[in-house]
């Protein structure tokens, strides 16, 4: 079964992006949210613009059937 980069509908606090990229890279989605928070501070608005940008293209994990 391959990966699929896909947002998390059981471990989001938004939309599911950090949860989704915590399950993709097999890390914890606590440490990808820190990160994000971290890098809003110091990337001048890349972070947010970006953060939008895969809550909108990203599918949700209930489009697939494991």
């Amino acid at each position: 079964m391959s990966k699929k980069l896909v947002k998390s509908t059981s471990n989001s606090i938004f939309s599911g992006v950090c949860g989704g990229l915590g399950k993709y890279f097999n890390i914890d989605p606590t440490a990808v949210r820190l990160g994000f928070v971290l890098s809003l501070f110091f990337s001048f608005g890349t972070t947010a613009v970006a953060y939008v940008l895969m809550a909108f293209i990203m599918p949700k994990d209930d489009t697939y059937f494991y």
